[in-house]
């Protein structure tokens, strides 16, 4: 039997507006193109991991909503198990509101409703079905509290723990020496190292810091530059391949869901990488999150 994923994180209804640039405060951009899509950090990664061809098990809570009900429909489509997709009859499923420029880039603010509300007693029934070998990854779009337990207890339970620490927030260090690797971007990894990312010679100071902290893997993500890899035998950039970006909406995500597919079926850090920006570079070239991940057969 192969090896489970379990993605631990949110759900969210993503409303996207596309214009040709992303307006400054007070302005009003006309014109724009409106899409509504299935998105959160958590839900992102379970989708790109499943269409990847993982065995995928999401951790998550919706309201009991329109929307909820959407989110757990698409999941089970993707043949994702949402026996611990939680429902929340307090508070609605979470919202993102997305502005994406001509470039590709784009500017989030999200209500996190639900997600705010998954608690530590529910994850922790998703993690007594976790076995050694398992690969577990986590975001941070859900409370904090219930990340840090997670981490602690997937540790315990001998599963690979990944973090993407994103979006970027402080979190208790001393649940880093429990990760097996820590994914974030140059935003991110400033914030929790306090060193500014600017090129390899900083990324590897910033990772320095994360070895200090107790984390063995440290993988910095690039955006189109690729992503650099840190570890005790490994100090390189794995670069991306080059495409026309017209979303880079889940990028990051898919990122994280191709890493971890590929190291759940025992490729290496580098491999692993390598893949993982591969499917990342495709997803930037269509619109949408969880609808730009690629199907495994894409990515070659």
């Amino acid at each position: 039997m192969k090896p489970k994923i379990f993605v631990i994180g949110s759900s969210n209804t993503d409303m996207v507006v596309k214009s040709e640039k992303l307006p400054a405060a007070g302005e009003t951009i006309l014109g724009g193109t409106f899409l509504m899509n299935a998105g959160g950090k958590g839900a992102n990664q379970a989708v790109a991991a499943a269409k990847l061809g993982a065995d995928v098990t999401f951790v998550s809570k919706v309201g009991d909503d329109i929307f909820g009900k959407q989110a757990i429909q698409g999941f089970q489509k993707e043949g994702i198990n949402t026996d611990f997709v939680f429902t929340d009859v307090e508070n609605p499923s979470g919202v993102a509101l997305i502005l994406v420029d001509a470039k590709g880039e784009n500017s989030i603010a999200v209500a996190s409703g639900a997600n705010g509300n998954l608690q530590i007693s529910e994850v922790a029934k998703a993690i007594e079905q976790i076995s050694t070998n398992d690969t577990v990854l986590l975001q941070l779009e859900i409370p904090i509290p219930t990340v840090e337990f997670a981490i602690k207890k997937c540790y315990e339970s001998e599963a690979k723990v990944i973090l993407n620490p994103a979006p970027a927030q402080k979190l208790d260090e001393t649940v880093f020496q429990y990760l097996d690797i820590i994914t974030p971007n140059e935003t991110e990894a400033e914030l929790l190292t306090g060193i500014k990312v600017t090129d390899l010679k900083t990324a590897e100071q910033a990772a320095l810091k994360f070895h200090e902290k107790g984390i063995k893997n440290v993988i910095i993500t690039l955006g189109s530059k690729g992503a650099y890899l840190h570890n005790s035998t490994t100090n390189r950039l794995i670069a991306a391949p080059v495409v026309q970006a017209v979303d880079t909406t889940a990028a990051g995500d898919v990122f994280n869901g191709a890493l971890a597919v590929a190291l759940s079926e025992g490729n290496d850090l580098e491999q692993a990488i390598d893949f993982a920006c591969k499917a990342a570079a495709i997803s930037v070239t269509r619109m949408g999150a969880q609808a730009s991940a690629p199907l495994r057969s894409e990515v070659v």
